[in-house]
């Protein structure tokens, strides 16, 4: 169990989802790129097929960072890590629950997220339902390239 001093803050947090969302829209360019020889021409954006490819890419994203590192490159710059709450390794069910619920927390002008600043151990509403938290990563976490 962690307290609020080692959980991250909204504004920590609000930087290593920026950062993710700058390194996920060129992923998300280069995915559509890929596309491009085999579709022969322009991919509308209406087409669910595609739409359903980019979200993959972005759980993705997540779900091989999180599950091989335990933070994606956004959190490692901001010294972020995720956990489970319970101290055990992440599973893809707890990666695919953080993700789902995080969708959520930012369905209703992102309440989900302000409600950290409620919380006592600063946790939005989809730490508290995937089981999962973020905690501040020690410098020798954050720097090591097998982390």
């Amino acid at each position: 169990m962690h307290n609020a001093a080692t959980n991250p803050g909204l504004l920590r947090r609000l930087g290593a989802i920026l950062y993710d969302c700058v390194l996920l829209l060129g992923l998300l360019m280069l995915a559509t790129a890929l596309l491009m020889p085999i579709t022969h021409i322009a991919i509308e954006i209406d087409n669910i097929a595609y739409r359903l490819y980019l979200l993959a890419v972005v759980a993705g994203y997540f779900a091989f960072f999180w599950l091989t590192r335990g933070q994606t490159l956004g959190m490692r710059t901001w010294k972020i890590r995720l956990i489970r709450s319970d101290g055990q390794a992440l599973t893809i069910g707890d990666v695919s629950r953080r993700l789902l619920f995080a969708l959520v927390s930012w369905a209703p002008l992102g309440l989900g997220f302000w409600w950290m600043l409620r919380s006592d151990r600063r946790l939005a509403w989809h730490d508290l339902w995937s089981g999962t938290e973020l905690v501040m990563a020690r410098d020798s976490e954050a720097d090591r390239p097998d982390q």
